[in-house]
């Protein structure tokens, strides 16, 4: 995968920022051992998708009101680095010789060297992560690229240390030291990357390849099993509602009034109860075309639930529980340090340590779990489709996996939309940038990314044609724009997120209407919009009029 470029118009809603001089720290040797504590961490509860949640829920704490120790710890530094081998020592070293430079020159050449010497660091520490007892320092140094606490200024070092450690969300949103935590514990399925993987050794290896291949049939399964159980929900909640229906006529069919003059004789049926005949004709044909189509649901939910019965006994009696290798932790760290550069781009600032030199972001621009799901929260708010994934005539929701790499980026992207092996139900990947100049855009630009690569898998060979991918196209090649066709749609949707949410028209009239019609605004939004303009206003109709036809 390529570098990303800042598009002009992306740019132009990013504020400009500024550094300042860093002042210069004293270093300790090195220990040689890392130290034994901690505590053990939960397990993580954000691994499957739950089809019947609607929304995330509210986040009502950014921040601790205590904040943490961790960073006033004196031996921070040395407890961080120690046991870490020669790759700590080399970045003790050229950190050392970055700090004390004066020389420009000479401070460019060790920046680069900082930059190589931190990720063989990382290379080293990440296997460490699901470790219960590694030491906080550790976690902090994968986490958000503190190498050093005396590089924070007193403000930052205050909300660093209230930001809240755990993931208490229960969703999908990882620092880097959690997602290699999950990697190393078999929970995260190892990135999608474009190399081959190398083929395992006979003896040992073919057992856990057995199991990979198991683990495969049990992903595909899980994803047709909550497909079914989904229709299942769905079918269940539609036949009660026609049963109400139902009952409330024959109930009102039943109802005879006393005639006078010949009590104790009631009325015949009256015009509006023979009406009823019909329409209970009508309901008991549709809740038996319902009960056929539930019936067939059914039968698939059950064979999904033995399919995954049966792969779970296979599995539990395996010889060894699933294990990561170090080969494939390290092909995993191969895959995010490509998405930590991608973060930033040719042009950007690679430099991995966090310093307040190149950290300007205020508190809740800063790139921290709570702040993330804002404004995710957000994103869905306005565009409800956002997250969603449509089987079947069936829309989806399946927030995907979400990991925030400590970069001074600007770009967030989608890394893959959906497991190769479960594409109904598994969740995709997006990458975010925790210290860029507009959180808010970074996550706009992996939502886009998201969107349009789930819309080209769902049209495939037509993606030129049909569909929100087929459209856009269209409208490009009218333009005769040349260059990549995501980064123009990425640039647009932030614009269609930006300003025309707020009712600020800078989008062509053609293109307004194809993201109105396949990247809809809430329907409450809608509401207000129309009310804006008379631009919305004839959107607006033209939604009413498609609803009225059979071709919407």
């Amino acid at each position: 995968m390529s570098d990303m470029e800042l598009d002009p118009t992306i740019a132009a809603l990013l504020a400009e920022s500024s550094s300042g001089p860093s002042q210069l720290p004293s270093f300790k040797d090195i220990a040689p051992e890392p130290p034994k504590g901690g505590e053990p961490e939960p397990k993580s509860s954000s691994m499957s998708v739950d089809l019947s949640v609607t929304h995330f829920a509210p986040i009502t704490k950014v921040f601790e009101d205590t904040p943490h120790q961790i960073f006033n710890d004196p031996s921070y530094y040395k407890t961080a680095l120690s046991g870490e081998g020669d790759q700590a020592q080399r970045v003790h070293q050229v950190l050392s010789k970055y700090l004390t430079c004066t020389d420009p020159k000479d401070r460019t050449v060790y920046r680069q060297q900082m930059i190589t010497a931190f990720w063989e660091l990382i290379r080293v520490m990440c296997p460490k992560m699901a470790d219960p007892n590694v030491a906080k320092s550790k976690k902090m140094l994968v986490r958000y690229g503190v190498v050093l606490p005396s590089l924070f200024s007193p403000e930052q070092k205050d909300f660093f240390s209230k930001a809240i450690l755990e993931n208490n969300t229960g969703e999908p949103v990882y620092y880097m030291d959690e997602w290699f935590k999950e990697i190393a514990a078999g929970r995260l399925t190892l990135s999608a990357t474009d190399e081959a993987r190398p083929a395992r050794k006979a003896g040992s290896g073919n057992a856990s390849a057995e199991q990979q291949h198991l683990m495969q049939l049990k992903s595909k399964n899980d994803g047709k099993f909550q497909s079914a159980e989904s229709f299942v929900n769905a079918k269940e909640s539609q036949r009660q509602m026609m049963e109400m229906e139902l009952k409330n006529r024959i109930d009102a069919l039943c109802e005879h009034v006393t005639m006078m003059g010949l009590e104790p004789h009631k009325m015949p049926y009256s015009d509006a109860q023979k009406k009823l005949f019909l329409e209970i004709s009508e309901r008991l044909r549709a809740l038996q075309k319902l009960d056929k189509e539930l019936a067939n649901n059914l039968k698939e939910l059950e064979e999904a639930k033995a399919i995954g019965q049966s792969l779970e006994a296979k599995l539990n009696v395996a010889p060894d529980a699933i294990e990561v290798s170090n080969a494939d932790i390290t092909t995993e760290f191969n895959s995010v340090r490509q998405m930590a550069k991608m973060t930033v781009g040719r042009q950007g600032n690679q430099f991995p340590v966090f310093t307040r030199e190149f950290f300007h972001c205020i508190p809740n621009g800063t790139g921290f779990r709570e702040n993330v799901l804002k404004i995710m929260s957000w994103i869905e708010e306005n565009d409800p489709g956002a997250f969603c994934r449509t089987h079947k005539n069936t829309p989806h929701r399946i927030v995907p996996y979400v990991l925030l790499v400590p970069t001074y980026g600007d770009f967030g992207f989608c890394w893959e939309p959906f497991d190769r092996y479960n594409r109904i139900t598994s969740r995709g990947r997006i990458v975010v940038p925790m210290y860029p100049r507009d959180l808010k855009i970074s996550l706009l630009m992996a939502v886009a990314d998201l969107r349009w690569q789930v819309a080209k898998e769902k049209a495939s060979y037509y993606w030129m044609e049909e569909g929100l991918t087929g459209q856009y196209y269209q409208w490009i090649e009218r333009q005769k724009l040349k260059g990549d066709l995501k980064s123009y749609f990425i640039s647009d949707y932030v614009l269609w997120m930006t300003k025309e949410v707020d009712g600020v028209q800078r989008m062509d009239k053609e293109l307004r209407a194809i993201f109105w019609r396949f990247i809809p605004f809430s329907q409450e939004k809608k509401d207000e919009l129309k009310k804006r303009s008379l631009v919305y206003q004839e959107l607006y109709q033209r939604d009413l009029n498609r609803a009225m036809s059979d071709g919407y």
